[in-house]
């Protein structure tokens, strides 16, 4: 990591961080005392790095009351001396509550996973603009104002990093508080998918343009795929006027500002995961899933419950491979881990209902008083997820959109039986993994249930080699890496 922060040690920028979730979460005990949550994921496990080395900053959206009281403040960082500096902004209840569950999901999140039903939705009403300005743009504002204070209070280059779709308006406000001469470097990180023109064309030029706009204002922008970057160009040549695309070179020229588009597919904590594997959790976990397998093969995934990792088609493939290839009846098991995610919202709950009735319907038909095909889990355990991941003999990932996915990253890393992987050419992870896992479309059942077969009855050299395969890849680009390539990037741009 030190290497990679060489140009930014020696031109002493400052880094400053901003997502709508921080890398911290306050509460207070029952004994009244205030009490950090450490967030999950690689980007606290990235920045924690990176902060060990320079001055960083968080600013985040304050997600309890807890965080409203504490307002900022500096935190130590687990197992040693170094510290970051978390701020949080404070928004009106309101005004978030159209920011997040109006704008930012469902509006743009289903957007951007091209997951409308567009015969019926979205209808875009007074109600949606009303959120769009009161709320959307009010708290990236709000953010652009912290940031900019923030920039004022510390009086050096800084990198800004924005993270994701909730933070699009940002870029645009930023530069607009900011005279050109004073600007930090900034990146935009966007970590879910970016759909071709086709579906930007249906949201409203008044919400669409400023968003293009606002992306083209920041000097680097990143996505998980060259896919993704490309759509993005091919977006701004549809729909923001006046502007100049370099496809060539992946660069769009917008109001005399040039913004850099490259992909930087995220990846893992391969160090942290391992740890977790070797823990006396994951083996006591592990221990209950070899005695739900009693002796079958396992057929895995490990998901959120949401429509777009299209969990209910993957139960129907495995329907039509106890249909196909009866040989496996009573020699598999196809076991579903499956986190909730945002079960308020009526299309969530629906997608469960529909996925348990899936599944019921399968051990009806095929299973016995000695033989349940299929095993769902829908309670979230890291551990668990884990200790399952080492026992896979077929993992399976048919997203029909996903930025990256990490479980296909992390499986291989942890699976000690030389498991294949079947993957959705619209995962993320498919542009670096694809050559070693089974590729398939992701509303292909009949393909889906030939791939399960196929990785059952794959010779053992041939499983071997894939699965080396993919170690190597994954290896071979960390956390780390990720964020070592973005300032790469920067130094680049800054020289």
């Amino acid at each position: 990591m030190i290497d990679c922060l060489d140009d930014l040690i020696q031109t002493r920028r400052a880094l400053i961080i901003a997502s709508n979730r921080g890398p911290i979460t306050i509460h207070r005990n029952d004994a009244g005392d205030l009490e950090y949550e450490r967030g999950s994921g690689g980007l606290v496990t990235a920045l924690t790095g990176v902060a060990r080395q320079i001055d960083a900053t968080w600013i985040a959206s304050a997600q309890t009351e807890e965080d409203r009281e504490w307002k900022e403040g500096v935190i130590p960082l687990s197992g040693d001396e170094h510290t970051i500096r978390v701020k949080f902004i404070s928004p009106d209840p309101r005004a978030y509550e159209g920011y997040y569950n109006v704008i930012a999901n469902p509006l743009l999140w289903f957007l951007q996973h091209s997951m409308w039903d567009l015969p019926r939705v979205p209808i875009i009403s007074r109600a949606t603009w009303q959120a769009w300005e009161e709320g959307y743009l009010t708290i990236n504002r709000q953010f652009a104002e912290r940031i900019a204070e923030h920039l004022q209070a510390i009086q050096k280059p800084a990198l800004v990093m924005l993270q994701d779709y909730h933070l699009y308006m940002v870029g645009r406000f930023l530069s607009d508080l900011i005279p050109t001469e004073a600007r930090p470097t900034t990146i935009h990180f966007v970590h879910i998918p970016w759909p071709g023109p086709e579906y930007w064309g249906i949201l409203p030029p008044a919400m669409r343009q400023p968003i293009i706009g606002s992306l083209c204002a920041v000097d680097l922008l990143g996505f998980q795929t060259r896919e993704d970057g490309l759509n993005f160009l091919r977006t701004c040549e549809n729909y923001l006027p006046k502007a100049e695309i370099n496809y060539k070179e992946g660069w769009v020229e917008h109001r005399d500002h040039i913004a850099h588009v490259r992909d930087f597919p995220i990846s893992i904590d391969i160090n942290a995961l391992r740890e977790m594997a070797k823990s006396s959790e994951a083996k006591a976990f592990k221990a209950e899933v070899e005695d739900i397998l009693e002796d079958c093969r396992l057929i895995l995934r490990i998901d959120r419950i949401e429509p777009s990792k299209n969990i209910i088609r993957g139960f129907i493939a495995f329907e039509e491979l106890l249909e196909l290839h009866p040989e496996h009846r009573g020699k598999v098991k196809f076991v579903a881990f499956l986190a909730p995610s945002r079960l308020e919202v009526d299309e969530y709950q629906d997608y469960l209902d529909e996925l348990m009735a899936a599944a019921g319907r399968i051990n009806a038909n095929f299973g016995d008083s000695e033989w349940e095909p299929v095993r769902l889990f829908t309670s979230e355990s890291y551990p668990r997820a884990v200790a399952a991941m080492q026992l896979y003999d077929v993992l399976l990932i048919n997203a029909i959109a996903d930025g990256m996915n990490l479980v296909a990253k992390e499986g291989p890393i942890v699976n000690r039986k030389d498991g294949v992987l079947i993957l959705s050419e619209r995962a993320g992870a498919t542009q670096q993994l694809g050559e070693g896992a089974i590729v398939i479309s992701p509303c292909d059942v009949y393909a889906t249930a030939e791939a399960m077969h196929e990785a059952l009855t794959m010779p053992l050299e041939e499983r071997k080699e894939r699965h080396m395969e993919l170690v190597e890849i994954i290896e071979r680009d960390d956390i780390t890496d990720w964020m070592c390539n973005q300032f790469a990037a920067v130094s680049e741009l800054i020289k």
